[in-house]
C-alpha cells in the first residue's frame, strides 16, 4: 500500500503542477526578471502548492499514525497560506516571519515535539527547560529560510531538498522510526514530480509556498528524527543540511563583514560564486546537488562512528567546508584566512 501510495503521489505532483501553473498566472502570482534574478522572462510561481496538495493525497491516503502527526499537518497549512500570498502580493520579511513563528509554535506548543536535553558524549547531560522551547523553534524558522535562500536556479531548491529527504528517510528506517520515513518519503515523490517541470529550463518556480513549505517540513521531520539524544546525534541533522545551513551561516558572515542588514540581498550565494567561477546554469546545480549527496552520506558515515570518531570527522568536515568556501569565494575574495595561513606556511618552507 505505501509503495502504491508513493507512486500515486509522484503521478498527483505531475499533473497538478501545469494545473498550478495556470492558476499563478490567472492570480498574479508571477515572478518578474530584475539584476538579482537569473531568469529573463516572466515565470509563475506557486510551484509548491502542487508538492503540498501531492504531499497531503499521500498523508490522506496513508494517514501516519503519530501524537504530532496533527499539529504538524495545522503548522503546514498555515507555512503555505503563507506561502501563496508572499507568491501573489510579496508580503513583508516581518508577516512572513510572522507565518513561520506561528507554524513552528503549532509544532512545538501544541504538538510538544521539542529538544528537551542533551547527552553528553562522556556522561551527563544538559537539560534545556524553559529555553527548549524558543531553541525548537529558531531550528525549524532557521531551517526554513535556508532553504528558501538557496533557492535561486532551477531545480535547485526542489533537489537539495529531495536529497535532504532521501537521507532523512534512509535514516530514520535504520532507525524503526516509521512515521518519519513515511512522511519524508511522501514528501519525497511529491517533489520529484514537481522537479520534472522545475529542472533547468524550469517552466515553474516553487516561490515561496514550496521553499517555505519544504523548509518547514524538513527541519521538523529532522528534528523529530533526531531529538532528545546524544550531542553526536544532534549534529547529524545539520551535516544532512549542510548545504543550506552553511550558504545561510556564511551568507550571515558576510553581510556582517560586510556592515550589511542581514536581510539585505546580495548575489554571491553559493550558487551566484558557481556561476561566477563560469560553470553553466545546469553545471551549477549538478555540482550542488553532489556536494548536497556527499552531506547525505556524511552524515551516514556520522551516524555510524564512535564518540572520538565522530569528533575527529566533524573537525575535518568543517575544514574541507571553510577551504571551499575560500577558494570560490562564498565570504569575499579578502577574507581568506586559512588560505593565507596555507600560503604563509609555503612560503616560509
Amino acid at each position: 500500500m505505501v509503495y502504491l501510495t508513493l507512486f500515486i503521489c509522484f503521478i498527483a505532483s505531475i499533473i497538478l503542477t501545469p494545473l498550478v501553473k495556470k492558476l499563478a498566472f490567472k492570480i498574479g502570482a508571477t515572478d518578474q526578471p530584475n539584476q538579482r534574478k537569473v531568469h529573463q522572462k516572466i515565470m509563475p510561481r506557486l510551484g509548491g502548492l502542487a508538492i503540498f496538495l501531492s504531499f497531503m493525497i499521500g498523508v490522506i491516503i496513508l494517514q501516519p499514525e503519530n501524537i504530532y502527526a496533527m499539529s504538524i499537518l495545522a503548522g503546514a497549512v498555515i507555512i503555505v497560506l503563507t506561502g501563496v500570498l508572499d507568491d501573489m502580493i510579496e508580503l513583508s520579511a516581518k508577516v512572513k516571519l510572522l507565518g513561520q513563528i506561528i507554524a513552528a509554535l503549532l509544532v512545538v506548543v501544541w504538538g510538544g515535539a521539542q529538544v528537551e536535553f542533551i547527552n553528553l558524549p562522556f556522561g551527563g547531560h544538559i537539560e534545556f527547560g524553559f529555553m527548549s522551547i524558543p531553541l525548537t523553534i529558531v531550528w525549524i524558522v532557521g531551517v526554513t529560510n535556508a532553504i528558501n535562500l538557496i533557492d535561486g536556479l532551477d531545480g535547485l531548491a526542489a533537489g537539495v531538498s529531495s536529497i535532504a529527504l532521501i537521507t532523512i528517510a534512509g535514516m530514520a528506517v535504520i532507525m524503526g522510526d516509521t512515521f518519519v520515513a513515511v512522511m519524508a518519503a511522501i514528501l519525497l515523490v511529491s517533489t520529484l514530480g514537481f522537479l520534472f517541470y522545475n529542472f533547468h529550463p524550469a517552466k515553474i518556480f516553487m516561490g515561496d509556498t514550496g521553499a517555505l513549505f519544504l523548509g518547514y517540513m524538513i527541519s521538523v521531520l529532522a528534528l523529530l528524527g533526531f531529538k532528545n539524544i546524544t550531542v553526536v546525534s544532534l549534529i547529524i541533522p545539520v551535516i544532512i543540511l549542510g548545504v543550506p545551513i552553511s550558504d545561510t551561516f556564511y551568507a550571515i558572515i558576510r553581510r556582517f563583514l560586510n556592515k550589511q542588514p542581514l536581510s539585505a540581498p546580495d548575489k554571491s550565494h553559493l550558487h551566484h560564486c558557481l556561476l561566477r567561477m563560469g560553470y553553466s546554469h545546469k553545471q551549477t546545480v549538478l555540482i550542488i546537488y553532489a556536494i548536497a549527496a556527499m552531506f547525505g552520506l556524511a552524515a551516514l558515515i556520522f551516524s555510524q562512528a564512535t564518540v572520538w570518531g565522530s569528533l575527529i570527522f566533524v573537525a575535518a568536515l568543517l575544514l574541507a567546508i571553510q577551504f571551499f568556501v575560500e577558494s570560490i569565494g562564498l565570504i569575499g575574495t579578502e577574507h581568506r584566512p586559512l588560505m593565507k595561513i596555507m600560503k604563509t606556511k609555503r612560503n616560509n618552507s
